[in-house]
């Protein structure tokens, strides 16, 4: 089974708690998304609608996916209150939408990260929840750099339930200088984003101290597979960098999504980071998602390769080849519990 990791739903009841809260900042109309530091995009119909996203991976050759609450939901800015009533409308949505293909699709928790220990105490809950496979969180919380120390409740508990992490870069708060023209902020900033994250949670020594935590870059990982020698040498030469890890030793915590949208930079990360660190995910259905993704991964990495990235990794990432997923000819199923 395919199976995309990096695809986005805004669940109706998120969006029913957001038309009912105008302070939000989010207008709904003729089916654009406006506000909530993102750029205006279409709501089209695979974002709410369960059969829809079905649909929306069959005309893509993919069979399943590992659903995420879109990065526009993390409202981080907002009290911890309203942060976490945000995050149960998602989390509830969620599941919820999975229900329709329980075999097919699953989700990753929403967490309030403005409050690291409200977040830790939902992501437990949640991972508990029926199709919860791990977590969802941005590359900032108001500003605040995800190395932080105010943070490590989150890390703690992701790393003890063995929940993989996937971290959505968000540019508007801190990188974005440079970026307000040609669409930069999306072109640049999201995978300037990404790496300057990674090589924040590397050099705190984050993943050092976690050495169980699984994190999941997207957008290809940024620039990190590309210049991580950079701050490798850097350790050398640098009293910034005195003691701080080698960034290439945390590469077994790590896993990258296809999203290069270039056939040879796709080629490269999976040379260099290995073939069973990268995994399919397409950011489906915003217009930068992967076109036409498993002819592109084919394309770069053979067949061999494309079931490597496609079906293997993702389910061995999210344990979704465990005991109670028994293989089919068309697929995965759940088997029935003898409980």
């Amino acid at each position: 089974m395919r199976i995309d990791v990096h695809n986005n739903v805004i669940p109706e009841r998120a969006l029913a708690l957001l038309r009912s809260r105008p302070a939000c900042g989010v207008t709904i109309e003729d089916g654009m998304w406006r506000g909530a530091y993102h750029a205006e995009f279409a709501l089209a119909r695979s974002f709410v609608d369960p059969d829809a996203k079905l649909a929306e991976l069959g005309q893509n050759a993919i069979e399943g996916a590992v659903l995420s609450a879109a990065p526009p939901l993390f409202f981080y800015d907002r009290d911890a209150a309203e942060g976490a009533a945000i995050c149960a409308a998602a989390n509830e949505g969620l599941a919820e939408f999975c229900k329709i293909a329980t075999d097919r699709l699953w989700w990753l928790a929403h967490v309030p990260l403005q409050a690291p220990e409200r977040a830790a105490a939902m992501l437990e809950e949640q991972a508990a929840s029926p199709g919860c496979v791990g977590a969802h969180i941005g590359s900032a919380v108001a500003g605040a750099r995800l190395d932080s120390d105010q943070f490590e409740p989150f890390w703690a508990t992701a790393e003890r339930l063995r929940t993989p992490v996937m971290i959505h870069p968000d540019p508007s708060f801190g990188s974005a200088a440079g970026l307000d023209a040609f669409y930069l902020i999306n072109v640049v900033g999201m995978p300037l984003e990404t790496t300057i994250t990674i090589k924040r949670l590397i050099g705190a020594g984050v993943l050092e101290r976690h050495p169980q935590l699984r994190i999941v870059l997207l957008h290809g990982g940024g620039y990190f597979p590309y210049q991580a020698g950079r701050m490798r040498h850097a350790r050398t030469v640098r009293p910034e960098l005195a003691g701080a890890p080698d960034p290439w030793a945390a590469l077994p915590q790590l896993w990258f999504d296809v999203i290069t949208h270039d056939l040879e930079a796709l080629r490269y990360l999976a040379d260099r980071v290995g073939r069973k660190r990268v995994v399919l995910g397409t950011d489906l259905p915003f217009d930068m998602a992967l076109p036409d993704p498993v002819r592109h991964i084919e394309a770069a990495l053979g067949a061999s390769g494309l079931h490597e990235v496609a079906e293997r990794n993702p389910a061995r990432l999210f344990a979704l080849d465990q005991p109670d997923i028994a293989a089919t000819a068309d697929g995965f199923t759940r088997r029935e519990s003898n409980a």
